[in-house]
């Protein structure tokens, strides 16, 4: 099989750039090396800028469909409700200019369903049972090897192939960080049919020898996703009956309230980030080029933003619109970011940070990027690099205006500003004057 891309790994990072790849007529194969969709809650939450690439994705109705705001904190001791507890900063004096103001909740289980749902219906494929064994590269393109099944040729190829990516080991690019917790956690999804629903229920320490236990309710779901850290070096009992356990021992409930244990992981907290980004023809994405802390909620969305970042790049350059330069772009681009929110959520895992305005992605910019040309000698509150807010000028919403795989033009009462077609401003002028040597450099003529 010869395609152009070949994305491995049927996540929400592999999944999304899918279908970016297949909405601009680039013929993609996503290979997965699971039989099916990787069950489990596991990263439930969508902040405010990952729903609106979702919507020029194509895939917000359904995700606002499925999932739900998050409830608030209820703080139990010893039996008892002893007081509530915000889990999100409410949206500050001055903080506009989008229409989602705190995260909203899709099991990722059900996130993906919805983005392969979206891919298929573009014409894209996934191929399961597809485990990669190894990669050749040479300086026309790259071919896949499985552990079954016949080989593909891509021009380029993407590993979004999780944090212990098999892929980014082949290739011999280093992960540097650090555990950030010397105790396990178990993360799962259960059943608890007489729990009161209304509530994010957290439960402290009793003691020196116990450890956190939240349960919270999934949106769209009855189920409730466990999370218990393990103190001491115990290793998770995963079973049904080590569940019960566990939820009987740090609550008021009795092993029979669970009823049913749906999906079951353990994990220790880490935050590490990749060397590079890229090697040849091969990008790195998702978990494969940074891992977080799930504090926060940030790793699945900065995952889908950076095959947002990679999408558009790839198909300017494979359409021969733009030079293969523009890909250097990438890892210029969404290292530091990561770099920057590996921080952040290292900064919230610790209790030294909160989730607030830094966590909803929107401030994030590409400011310092080769890409970005401010050519205004007093730039106004929209400058290069940043992201285009969700506004209506003279009744027109802006989002209506930039949606779609192309680069649009604006003209503001602040400036004129070129919108590339991840939605962040690549040129800003006052006058025309710059831009047509600008749409030169970027592949548009």
């Amino acid at each position: 099989m010869n395609v152009d891309v070949l994305v491995i790994g049927a996540g929400p990072t592999g999944l999304a750039l899918g279908i970016d790849l297949a909405r601009r007529g680039v013929r993609a194969l996503v290979a997965e090396r699971g039989e099916t969709l990787a069950p489990g809650s596991r990263g439930k939450g969508l902040q405010p800028r990952t729903m609106e690439v979702y919507e020029d994705l194509g895939v917000l109705d359904e995700i606002l469909a499925a999932g739900g705001a998050y409830p608030v904190g209820m703080v139990w001791a010893a039996g008892e409700q002893v007081g509530e507890h915000a889990m999100f900063d409410p949206m500050e004096d001055g903080e506009e200019g989008c229409r989602f103001t705190t995260p909203w909740m899709v099991p990722q289980w059900r996130n993906q369903e919805i983005l392969l749902g979206r891919l298929t219906e573009l014409g894209g494929t996934v191929a399961f049972g597809r485990e990669v064994v190894r990669l050749d590269q040479d300086g026309e393109g790259v071919t896949a090897h499985f552990a079954s099944g016949e080989p593909v040729r891509a021009r380029y190829a993407v590993a979004a192939d999780g944090g212990r990516s098999a892929v980014r080991r082949a290739l011999g690019i280093e992960m540097r960080g650090e555990t950030l917790d010397p105790d396990a956690a178990l993360v799962a999804d259960v059943r608890i049919p007489d729990l009161d629903r209304t509530w994010w229920h957290l439960f402290p320490p009793s003691g020196p020898d116990s450890g956190f236990l939240a349960l919270c309710p999934l949106a769209g779901t009855d189920h409730f996703q466990l999370v218990a850290r393990l103190p001491g070096g115990t290793a998770p009992d995963l079973s049904p009956e080590g569940v019960r356990k566990l939820v009987s021992e740090r609550t008021h409930l009795a092993p029979g309230a669970v009823t049913e244990l749906l999906w079951a992981s353990d994990f220790r907290p880490r935050a590490a980030l990749a060397d590079r980004f890229r090697e040849g023809r091969i990008f790195l994405a998702g978990d494969a080029a940074h891992v977080h802390s799930p504090a926060g909620g940030q790793g699945l969305n900065t995952s889908v933003q950076d095959a947002y970042n990679l999408g558009w790049k790839l198909g300017a350059v494979l359409g021969g619109r733009a030079p293969e330069a523009l890909l250097d772009t990438y890892e210029e681009e969404r290292r530091p970011v990561a770099e920057h929110v590996l921080g952040l959520s290292t900064a919230i895992h610790r209790d030294e940070a909160r989730r607030g305005a830094s966590t909803r992605q929107l401030g994030l910019n590409y400011r310092h990027s080769s890409l970005s040309e401010e050519t205004r000698e007093n730039p106004g509150p929209l400058s290069a690099g940043d992201r285009v807010p969700d506004l209506t000028v003279d009744g027109v919403r802006l989002f209506d205006r930039l949606r779609g795989p192309d680069w649009t033009l604006l003209t503001l009462p602040d400036g004129m500003f070129l919108v590339r077609p991840d939605g962040y401003v690549g040129w800003a002028g006052a006058t025309e004057d710059g831009l047509a040597s600008y749409r030169a450099r970027v592949g548009l003529g």
